[in-house]
């Protein structure tokens, strides 16, 4: 009696498409479980980003590679978090500047905001290409660099953050898993930066 060798089972370029989009939505969950640390974000997105990269190059993976990624993101990634936070506070500040009517205010919160946006993007970029042992300082600036040299890119990802921002302004529960789809989308924003 002779055994059939058994194939694996080929998807369908919708279905493969589709389940990165669902592996996203729950890669987003994931993130904000990550997030709950209040400084842990940069080290939730980098880990959330390499799992979608795993999934996109048809490799294992799954909560518990999420979690090693995070903890080993999270060595540097605190600190980042920490500095965002008080870019935060500073493009805050600005904002107050111009709500109080004080001289120069609106361009002092306009450079703010535009600077606040860019470190958003160059954060997003750097964790999207981020991998274990890699520094934050290193990735951060190169991911800068590429920020400013693919401007339709970083375009992209602005797009994502107001995606983000609406989604939670309209339906709070809904910004979870888009938090994934953020993820996805600066993987695949710095995937076509390399190919170019």
């Amino acid at each position: 009696m002779s055994q059939a060798r058994v194939r694996p089972r080929r998807e369908s370029g919708f279905a493969e498409r589709y389940g990165v989009f669902a592996e996203s939505l729950l890669t987003g969950v994931w993130i904000a479980v990550a997030c709950l640390g209040v400084v842990t974000y940069p080290a939730a997105f980098a880990a959330g980003a390499r799992h979608l990269r795993r999934r996109t190059t048809h490799q294992g993976g799954g909560w518990r590679e999420f979690t090693a990624d995070f903890r080993s993101a999270l060595r540097g990634g605190w600190a980042v978090g920490a500095a965002g936070w008080a870019a935060a506070w500073v493009a805050w500040l600005d904002v107050r500047a111009v709500h109080a009517g004080l001289p120069g205010g609106p361009l002092a919160g306009a450079v703010g905001l535009f600077a606040l946006l860019g470190l958003a993007v160059a954060g997003l970029r750097a964790a999207a290409v981020w991998a274990p042992g890699e520094r934050w300082r290193v990735l951060f600036a190169a991911a800068a660099r590429r920020a400013v040299r693919d401007p339709a890119g970083s375009f992209l990802l602005v797009g994502g953050a107001v995606l983000l921002c609406c989604s939670a302004l309209l339906i709070a529960p809904l910004a979870v898993p888009v938090l994934g789809a953020v993820a996805a989308a600066a993987v695949a924003v710095e995937e076509r930066y390399r190919r170019r």
